[in-house]
């Protein structure tokens, strides 16, 4: 499908500089930008790209000043970025989207499957499970008993959803994600542990996304909590009875021990951990690789291991590259101080 500089723009609400009347049917990176496709440039770092760009279309921000000429059309944007991501979900919900249940799936006869929804072969769903309105379940997905889904959300292959847990509306969990495995819960009896049962569940309310083969265990009692907006990328472990606030993000690879709760809007960098029983504020950032073992009660920016506010990082760091030198110092002044003993 075409689109139009001009139809691009009334989507956005921006304004054109440059042929109205060219069209694009696909994107592309900047730098790798091809005729009949749509850019876009937010990262000033990016800028060199645009003037020699084949792309047809770039998305800019209204403060972007071209130094020289730009063979593309500009649509001027409040924000680019998000912009592009408007009109990606746009191009998006355009795709056809599978409907039906085809034949080799497997839907116990006491299970609810709402309207124009997709359940593709071999996938399983349980008994006095629910799912809501125009769902995608795909291939080999397996839902287990008493499970809610809600409307407009998607299930991709090999998901694994155990009993009882509860998904709310337009929810994405790709590929190799589980939801509801138990938690690691053990007690010590002599030199072996004795399993202690995983009686909860998992919730993960409206609008929340699980990237591919990430984990969220559920609770010992009550429920492992995944509030609205949350984004978790692939390779996430999530604990038991954790709650992770509204808008929070994480990037791959992070870990969130046990009963600890995350607020809302924070953002975790890759390979972040975070130890159990803790409690992090609202507006955390978390740098890459923090690691996190104390609660941490003032919104701001931490890295490092163990986790500190980024100007004492930097500033320990700081200090750190000159241990080799003050130890020299401190080995010429015991020298010194030596020598002026023995003169006395």
């Amino acid at each position: 499908m075409k689109f139009t500089a001009q139809q691009i723009a009334n989507i956005l609400t921006g304004s054109i500089t440059g042929n109205p009347d060219v069209e694009v049917s696909d994107f592309s990176k900047i730098e790798e930008g091809r005729p009949g496709t749509l850019t876009f440039l937010a990262n000033p770092k990016y800028e060199a790209y645009i003037y020699d760009t084949k792309a047809d279309i770039v998305l800019v921000n209204n403060d972007f000043v071209p130094s020289k000429e730009i063979r593309a059309t500009l649509i001027k944007v409040t924000n680019a970025y998000a912009a592009l991501a408007m009109l990606m979900n746009q191009v998006d919900q355009l795709k056809p989207k599978k409907r039906g249940i085809e034949p080799a799936a497997c839907i116990a006869s006491s299970a609810v499957v709402g309207e124009n929804c997709y359940v593709g072969s071999m996938a399983y769903i349980g008994a006095h499970t629910t799912i809501g309105r125009n769902c995608q379940i795909y291939p080999h997905a397996y839902i287990g008993d008493n499970v809610t889904i809600g409307d407009d959300s998607v299930v991709y292959p090999h998901v694994a959803i155990y009993d009882y847990c509860v998904i709310g509306r337009n929810c994405i969990l790709h590929a190799g994600s589980v939801i509801g495995s138990d938690g690691f819960g053990f007690a010590p009896e002599g030199e072996e542990y004795r399993k202690i049962p995983q009686l909860g569940n998992v919730v993960l309310e409206d609008g929340v996304e699980i990237g591919a083969n990430t984990t969220i265990d559920r609770a010992v009692m009550g429920s492992t909590m995944i509030r609205k907006g949350v984004k978790l990328d692939n390779l996430i472990q999530i604990a038991h009875n954790v709650e992770v606030g509204e808008n929070t993000v994480m990037a791959a690879q992070s870990g969130v021990a046990g009963s600890t709760k995350v607020g809302s809007n924070c953002m975790l960098g890759g390979q972040v951990g975070l130890a159990g029983h803790l409690k992090i504020v609202d507006q955390v950032k978390f740098g890459a690789q923090a690691g996190v073992h104390r609660s941490i009660e003032k919104p701001g920016v931490y890295i490092g291991t163990p986790v500190q506010p980024v100007r004492d990082f930097y500033r320990n760091f700081a200090y750190a590259n000159q241990l080799p030198e003050l130890e020299r110092k401190i080995r010429r002044l015991q020298k010194e101080i030596e020598e002026l003993k023995n003169i006395k």
